[in-house]
């Protein structure tokens, strides 16, 4: 499969779409100003970096160079003339995003005083790359000096491979242009109701039964990701400077899980089967324990998510369980929401333990999870309140509300695949202008709200094409929306920009969503037709079934 934009050629024409004196860099830098000189790239041009210096960002920008113009350029301890620099040097600023970039007809020096900050200014440089013109394989680049760094740390964007899986070199595709748009976390759901798509050694069956299925297709075949698979995914994120953060949720969506080991299910509800984790069984915090220290083995972030969202869609059985009903009678509880936090208190003592931070979704605010070591994501765009008691309550935040950063919502009002929440939809405008001055203004948010994520979910995205028609072009407006301060972005001028990134999306042969052609690209004809997955689980052994 192709691997990201760089196995492209260098259209001459993007230049000509952005005016000469437009930097047309996403997202937009801190402050840059143009310089009256021209620097020419060709198979002489050296990349230069020294000891002290990690070559990651030297390396990276090689490699790119060498995929979008065919130029194989060396990478050496010194040169003197028509060199590109990448060196680690003592700032004022030791954020580690922060870099620089000036530029001379003779010189490229790319400074950061941290390996990501060079690796941010690799990311732009390739962008300047991108804009030039070629004439012969010798590339002249307009000479810019920039200064940047980011308004929010957390940059993150969600996939969920649970509904339907995309596998290895998609995620990697998805992790190269995020690593061109300068996004660093990758919330990874790989769990879920239709499908567990994570090998856990100690619990085979978790992906040989639980990774059978999709949302749309019940009888699909087992898909997964074995633990090397994890291991090269994280490796190849972390070289671009990406964080991999997994999602196992608990205690609802469980159904695939329970398929497997239905010993340890809660039951569910009419409408969502086998739905929760027994929350009464104290062999239910051993097995998923065990399963987080499997987890925490391959992911070196030291943050899990265990999701914690929507569990009274399916916690009714537990009105019923005679384990649960024995719990509530011990420890005095009179509603399952009680049930629920001891859930997550216990669960998330185990996280602990093993010194990861605890991420869940914005149901857990009420909870008892220690605030000093959990994040909130706020989802819920309809409950204001609940943003605002997690900031006053301490709570680390990030911003992920449905409205405007779920992606899985249609862009156009005539587009029907995908969601709507009364009629509202999705544009890139919005996910641009986004987080608007009331929310953070909010008392506690300059503090305490650490970023902003998109989250893709997939129950009507079914295709690799679909996939990409719902992430581009919006990842660049959440790209921007991450790094620009919220007071320096201009919609009018990020759309010039955009332009230009428009041509690379086609030239990698993405199908995109074209904001200001919607007839160009036709949204997919047809919604995902869902199978519905069987819970028997009749041909399992009594043993397996807990008996």
């Amino acid at each position: 499969m192709k691997h990201f934009i760089f196995i492209l050629f260098i259209s001459f024409s993007l230049a000509s779409q952005a005016q000469d004196h437009d930097l047309a860099i996403i997202p937009k830098p801190f402050s840059y100003e143009k310089v009256a000189a021209s620097f020419l790239v060709h198979q002489a041009t050296a990349i230069q970096t020294d000891e002290k210096s990690n070559a990651q960002a030297a390396y990276y920008f090689q490699n790119e160079v060498l995929n979008a113009t065919g130029l194989s350029l060396g990478i050496k301890k010194t040169a003197l003339n028509n060199v590109i620099s990448f060196k680690l040097v003592p700032l004022k600023s030791k954020e580690n995003h922060f870099y620089q970039i000036k530029m001379t007809f003779q010189k490229v020096e790319v400074t950061a005083a941290t390996e990501e900050g060079l690796f941010r200014g690799a990311a732009s440089l390739l962008q300047v790359l991108k804009q030039s013109k070629n004439a012969n394989g010798t590339y002249t680049l307009t000479c810019w000096n920039i200064t940047d760094k980011a308004f929010f740390e957390w940059r993150g964007l969600m996939l969920d491979e649970s509904r339907h899986f995309f596998g290895k070199e998609k995620v990697k595709q998805i992790l190269d242009w995020m690593a061109f748009y300068k996004l660093n976390k990758f919330h990874w759901h790989l769990t879920d109701q239709p499908g567990w798509r994570i090998e856990i050694k100690k619990y085979p069956r978790l992906t040989t039964v639980g990774g059978v299925g999709s949302y749309s297709n019940a009888n699909a075949k087992a898909q997964y990701y074995t633990q090397e698979d994890i291991k090269e995914i994280i490796a190849y994120a972390a070289n671009r400077f990406i964080e991999v953060i997994p999602e196992i949720d608990m205690p609802g969506h469980a159904t695939a899980a329970n398929l497997a080991y239905p010993q340890f299910s809660g039951g569910g509800s009419p409408k969502y089967p086998e739905f929760t984790f027994n929350p009464a069984k104290e062999g239910t915090y051993q097995y998923l324990t065990d399963i987080l220290k499997e987890v925490n083995v391959l992911f070196p972030s030291q943050k899990i998510h265990i999701g914690a969202d929507e569990v009274h869609f399916g916690n009714q059985h537990w009105n019923v369980d005679a384990d649960v009903q024995k719990l509530m009678k011990e420890k005095n509880f009179t509603s399952l929401k009680e049930v629920e936090h001891h859930f997550l208190y216990r669960m998330g003592d185990s996280i602990l333990k093993m010194d990861n931070e605890i991420l869940a979704w914005d149901e857990v605010v009420d909870s008892k999870l220690p605030v000093a070591q959990t994040t909130v994501f706020w989802w819920r765009h309809d409950k204001p309140e609940v943003l605002k008691q997690a900031l006053v309550k301490g709570f680390k935040t990030v911003l992920c509300p449905r409205l405007p950063l779920y992606f899985d919502f249609v862009q156009d009002e005539k587009h029907q695949i995908g969601r709507k929440w009364d009629g509202k939809f999705v544009t890139i405008e919005q996910v641009y202008q986004f987080p608007n001055q009331d929310i953070l203004s909010l008392e506690g948010a300059a503090k305490l709200v650490q970023g902003i994520q998109a989250n893709i979910w997939t129950e009507s995205i079914s295709t690799e094409n679909h996939l990409d028609y719902m992430l581009f072009p919006r990842i660049t407006a959440l790209a921007e929306a991450a790094w620009v301060k919220p007071d320096a972005k201009d919609y009018t001028l990020f759309k010039q920009r955009l332009n230009v990134h428009l041509r690379y999306f086609g030239e990698s042969g993405l199908y995109y969503f074209h904001p200001f052609l919607p007839e160009k690209f036709q949204e997919f004809q047809g919604p995902v037709q869902r199978k519905k997955q069987s819970t028997n689980t009749d041909d399992l052994t009594k043993q397996e079934k807990g008996l």
